[in-house]
């Protein structure tokens, strides 16, 4: 009963941590990323129109819709260069709640049309050996254009550049740190040639509504030509990563116990031995080979039953005890959360006891039937 309950409690404990991992993971990009995000179906940007945009922020439920113009670009300063992703965004993009998790150190604006300002991932940042308390300080950004002539020799001809003010830096995860400046939309329109084309549409939803029901109604009435995607959908290979970490080490902590359940194989076993004339007495007055059997497998549910509640109750209070205390940290002092995140999830409850469950009584069918077929005749 005991090897069950710490079984049950270790299954308890690694699922709950990997849950508090998947929640993390989503507040982080959630930072980042918009609740939902439309995108062409096809290649990488659309033309917009303002009457477009417009008849998009009245669908029910839309709150704030950002453009985004996003790419690949050239940065350098103080000799230092980096290619990184700059993403160019619409004045209101800090209105939908982004860095909320992480760091962010600097000026929340992204300056004016004179002097237009950036907001740089901190791996960025520290790569250029920017220093934001530096007066004028300015960063080059280039991006490759198609040559006009095709014997063209001419530098000018080959990239568009410009200048951004570093205003402030950003930690959230290593994905963003290292690969993202933000921009405003016009500068990098600008600099990219993109006209009327966006590369994205970020859009927040209205307190009170479900996102699943304004990403329906997008899906409508955009149709096949858009994407529509929530945030699980926007990373969703390493959400199915972490999903199926969860799924193995399940099964890898339900194979070691039905390894441990070998102890309860053996002991019923030796209880059917030891018994024997116990179990020809009964048949000798009347027990049939079912009642014999049934005895035994009571034995293993009630080892199963109370090994489960057991581990289930310790494992909910030790989940419970990191969840508001934090007592097992993380050891990392710059890490986003001090001690292993944690979330109980009451279906992993159900089936862990499933698993436990029915390991016992697998472990106990074998006993069972060794002890129903005892001779009465010669045991007496």
């Amino acid at each position: 009963m005991v090897g069950v309950a710490v079984g049950t409690i270790a299954l308890v404990v690694v699922m709950s941590v990997f849950n508090g991992l998947e929640d993390l993971i989503r507040s982080l990009f959630a930072s980042f990323d918009a609740e939902l995000k439309i995108e062409p179906a096809r290649g990488k940007s659309f033309v917009t129109s303002a009457e477009w945009l417009l008849e998009i922020e009245k669908i029910e439920g839309v709150a704030i819709l950002t453009e985004v113009i996003e790419d690949n670009v050239l940065f350098e300063h103080d000799d230092n260069q980096i290619v990184a992703k700059i993403k160019g965004v619409s004045e209101n993009f800090l209105d939908q709640g982004r860095f909320s998790k992480g760091y962010f150190w600097g000026d929340t604006t992204l300056g004016t049309d004179i002097r237009p300002g950036a907001i740089l991932g901190r791996g960025v940042g520290f790569f250029l050996s920017i220093h934001l308390n530096q007066p004028n300080t300015r960063l080059k950004v280039f991006y490759p254009k198609a040559p006009r002539s095709a014997g063209s020799i001419d530098p000018n001809q080959l990239y568009t550049s410009a200048q951004l003010e570093p205003r402030a830096f950003f930690s959230i995860e290593q994905q963003f740190d290292d690969g993202y400046v933000i921009a405003p939309l016009d500068f990098t329109r600008n600099l990219l040639n993109y006209g009327e084309k966006r590369t994205a549409l970020e859009i927040k939803v209205s307190e009170g509504y479900s996102i699943a029901e304004v990403q329906r109604s997008l899906k409508s009435h955009l149709g096949p030509d858009f994407l529509v995607k929530n945030a699980d959908e926007q990373h969703a290979g390493l959400i199915r990563t972490v999903k199926l970490e969860k799924l193995f080490v399940f099964l890898t902590l339900t194979f070691i116990l039905a390894i441990a359940s070998f102890n309860i194989f053996f002991s019923l076993s030796m209880l059917a031995i030891e018994k024997k004339k116990d179990i020809a007495v009964l048949k000798a007055m009347g027990a049939k080979d079912k009642l014999i059997r049934r005895i035994f497998l009571k034995q293993g549910a009630l080892i199963a039953l109370s090994g489960a509640v057991i581990g289930l109750v310790l494992g909910y209070v030790t989940v419970w005890i990191q969840d508001t205390f934090g007592l097992v940290s993380l050891g990392i002092s710059s890490a986003v959360v001090d001690a292993y995140p944690v979330r109980i999830v009451w279906s992993d409850f159900f089936w862990i006891s499933i698993a436990v469950i029915g390991i016992t009584l697998l472990a106990s069918w074998r006993p069972a039937i060794i002890a129903s077929q005892v001779d009465t005749v010669r045991e007496l």
